[in-house]
């Protein structure tokens, strides 16, 4: 394998060290401000890998200005911040990876000066596959003997809270606009992501009697999906799985406008604009307007007909007397905003 150049293994090895800290702070025993210790120093981590995957290739993960030059920020190279890397690296897909490190850029934000260890068991899954992505990414970028799993043991843990994100707000406070961003993501989140053990990791520890063997393995994970038929049925005599009764819930198929919007710009990598002066998300409601009426795909609010839509696209709720929309329209809209022509139209002077 090609040896990396001196820029891409300083910035690697600041990767590690960086997430194994995290990992650290998180299995500390004595500190409750675990999640927004680790998520603090995994994002440093990731922006550090993905600075070092560009310089592996000979990109240079700086911001340009308009006449090409690189931007300079007192004096140094500005570089690109993790929601840039992500745009650069994944471009235009979005896999669980890549939605597991847009739910933990604004949380960060969110969590990094206020105290709420509330949510820290609510989110674990989420927290275990951003470490394991991390190894992933190494593994598959650079070489495994670079990964962190020989560095990292299994952490000894007591039970852990089970307190629900409802009942975080209800202790505490400054959790409230934590839970409300966690809630709102994770419901505009497609179901087979959100089942995706890359965007959060699930799993049962059962404990088990003491092997007669002296080099048995004391914690092993196995992943149920390998099984065969035959270990899944043994495996079922020992456990019961929890069944969590779903609500049937009238429309959960299809999403509000807002929930469209929020999606739309998590996929595309929440880019900015300046519009008016003003710094704004690159797809927000005003352009989503734009969007149904250039398609036509519904009629407007004061029409006497409601229900003549485009119902691949959007249904009339006659119950809430609001618009619905599909998964297809968010490909749709997606697929457009890859023509920036398309976007520029909407406007009258140009962003």
């Amino acid at each position: 394998m090609k040896r990396l150049n001196k820029k891409s293994s300083n910035l690697l090895e600041k990767a590690r060290d960086s997430a194994l800290l995290a990992v650290e702070v998180y299995n500390k025993p004595a500190v409750k401000f675990k999640s927004a210790g680790y998520i603090t120093l995994m994002i440093i981590a990731w922006t550090s890998l993905f600075h070092a995957y560009f310089f592996k290739i000979n990109l240079k993960p700086y911001y340009k200005k308009k006449n090409g030059w690189y931007e300079k920020r007192d004096g140094d190279f500005w570089f690109w911040e993790l929601n840039e890397c992500l745009k650069n690296y994944y471009k235009y897909d979005n896999p669980a990876e890549r939605v597991n490190l847009n739910f933990f850029i604004p949380l960060r934000n969110k969590i990094e000066h206020k105290f709420v260890p509330e949510i820290d068991s609510t989110i674990f899954g989420e927290c275990q596959a951003l470490l394991i992505n991390f190894d992933n990414f190494i593994k598959k970028e650079f070489n495994e003997k670079y990964c962190l799993r020989e560095s990292l043991s299994f952490a000894l843990q007591l039970y852990p809270s089970s307190t629900s994100l409802t009942q975080a707000v209800r202790n505490n406070a400054d959790a409230e606009s934590a839970v409300n961003f966690i809630n709102n993501y994770r419901s505009t989140i497609d179901s087979s992501i959100y089942c995706d053990q890359n965007y959060a990791f699930k799993a049962f520890l059962i404990q088990v009697n003491n092997n007669n063997s002296n080099d048995s393995v004391p914690i092993q994970f196995i992943n149920y999906d390998k099984l065969d038929s035959e270990q899944k049925e043994e495996l079922s005599k020992f456990i019961t799985l929890i069944k969590y009764k779903e609500i049937e819930v009238a429309n959960r198929e299809y999403l509000k406008a807002s929930q469209v919007v929020k999606k739309v710009q998590n996929i595309l990598g929440n880019p900015k604009i300046e519009h008016n002066h003003k710094i704004c998300d690159k797809f927000n409601m005003s352009i989503h307007t734009f969007f149904w009426k250039k398609y036509d795909i519904r009629p407007s609010g004061n029409s006497q007909n409601k229900k003549t839509t485009k119902q691949e696209y959007c249904v009339y709720d006659s119950v809430h007397n609001d618009y619905m929309y599909t998964e297809k329209w968010v490909d749709f809209i997606i697929e457009k905003m890859k023509d920036e022509n398309e976007y520029l139209g909407f406007f009258k002077k140009k962003p």
